[in-house]
């Protein structure tokens, strides 16, 4: 069961990141993110909220040890707290926010509930 649940936990955080490194464009208009006049910012969303994510989920299924996994859930876990703090300072679109948070907190749970024992 642990094995499923770092397999299938580790192809979301891979299939999510692709986005963000695949089609920058459409996560910063899913993330409510506006381009300016620089292409800075794609390569923003290319690098952290793409290819961070897809090479660490790679790179723990690769190792394949309950730390790699762990390190993944710590990594969602910091996630759900910016999501966290930014519904405290931020005023952002709650519902996407709860949604998105919810995903990371999730996988932080799956992650870390399976591999810190």
């Amino acid at each position: 069961m642990i094995d499923l649940v770092n397999t299938g936990a580790s192809l979301l955080t891979i299939a999510f990141g692709l986005f963000g490194f695949l089609a920058p464009r459409y996560t910063a208009a899913a993330l409510d993110l506006a381009p300016t006049t620089s292409t800075m910012g794609l390569s923003e969303m290319r690098a952290s909220v793409g290819g961070l994510f897809v090479v660490a989920g790679l790179a723990a299924l690769w190792l394949d040890t309950p730390l790699a996994y762990a390190m993944l859930g710590f990594a969602f876990t910091g996630a759900a707290l910016g999501r966290a703090l930014s519904l405290l300072l931020d005023n952002p679109p709650r519902g996407r926010v709860l949604i998105f948070g919810g995903i990371e907190a999730a996988l932080a749970a799956a992650f870390l509930l399976a591999n810190l024992r």
